[in-house]
């Protein structure tokens, strides 16, 4: 692998803790002549470091060779989405409760050295592409979620595959989850566990008023089409990756594709997938 020689770091300071990881981080890689490229808006925070401040993220992650994220898997996220187009890979420092996409923990830095020698494997995540009737195009690392607004009603959402019609559920809503979400809310609600590194599509009923819907998972080739059908009050919305919201009108049709970018995650441990899912549900996720 590539020697890391920069680093574009992204740390969430409204998590508890991130502040001194960020400092100690900040620490290692100086020792380790890697430069740091954070974002104009830090500079005052971090008036007294060796790091170069530029004015969006896009910036920083085209000036760096990866990205180092401190925070939560949103933190992660949020960066994937800016990263993947770039073609730089991520690493993330846990600062949330579960954190199923991090890389490393907050006692587990010294393991940043291993970047400097290129000790390191690159995990290739497949994402989403999400259109809403035709407008622009949202990528999802973990999910889209179709559910109903404010009133407490059952939504009608009917499903295609490849053009052809393939059901319709009545329920709370509907998860459409890549592998790697395929840990996240899709599991909560019932879905299937997938190796994060598998390319497919999960789609996850929320509470179906059924008592045979469950989980199917597509070929990463297929193409969805969603379509919500209720009433004109009941509200339903498309969230992707629990961050960008959007409402649905009953005309509005929603595709589903598998992306062409990918967001690549570097791995500095050779624990497997399935050692850290007991790991982080035996330990955080079952309290």
């Amino acid at each position: 692998m590539m020697r890391i020689g920069s680093v574009a770091l992204i740390p969430n300071l409204t998590k508890r803790g991130a502040y001194n990881t960020s400092l100690k981080t900040m620490g290692i890689l100086k020792n380790l002549g890697i430069d740091i490229y954070m974002t104009q808006q830090l500079s005052e925070r971090y008036r007294h470091s060796s790091a170069a401040f530029l004015p969006t993220t896009d910036d920083i992650i085209r000036a760096s060779d990866m990205v180092l994220t401190i925070g939560g898997d949103g933190t992660i996220m949020h960066a994937a989405r800016h990263a993947a187009p770039l073609r730089r890979p991520l690493l993330g420092i846990n600062m949330g409760r579960l954190g199923f996409v991090a890389g490393l923990e907050p006692d587990e830095l010294d393991m940043l050295r291993r970047l400097r020698y290129g000790d390191y494997s690159i995990e290739k995540r497949m994402m989403l592409s999400v259109r809403h009737s035709g407008n622009e195009e949202m990528y999802a690392i973990n999910d889209c979620v179709f559910s109903r607004g404010p009133l407490s009603r059952l939504v009608d959402i009917d499903v295609s595959l490849d053009e052809d019609h393939m059901c319709r559920y009545r329920a709370d809503g509907l998860i459409i989850s890549t592998p790697t979400g395929s840990s996240a809310y899709s599991l909560a609600a019932g879905g299937p566990v997938v190796e994060p590194t598998m390319k497919c599509i999960v789609m996850t009923p929320i509470c179906p008023h059924s008592l045979f819907s469950r989980s199917v998972v597509f070929d990463h080739r297929s193409v969805l089409a969603v379509r919500a059908s209720c009433d004109d009050d009941t509200e339903v919305t498309l969230t992707v990756d629990g961050a960008r919201t959007v409402t649905i009108a009953r005309t509005d049709t929603v595709t589903v594709t598998s992306a062409e970018l990918s967001a690549d995650f570097i791995s500095l441990k050779e624990k497997s997938f399935y050692k850290v899912l007991n790991e982080k549900m035996g330990e955080k996720g079952g309290n």
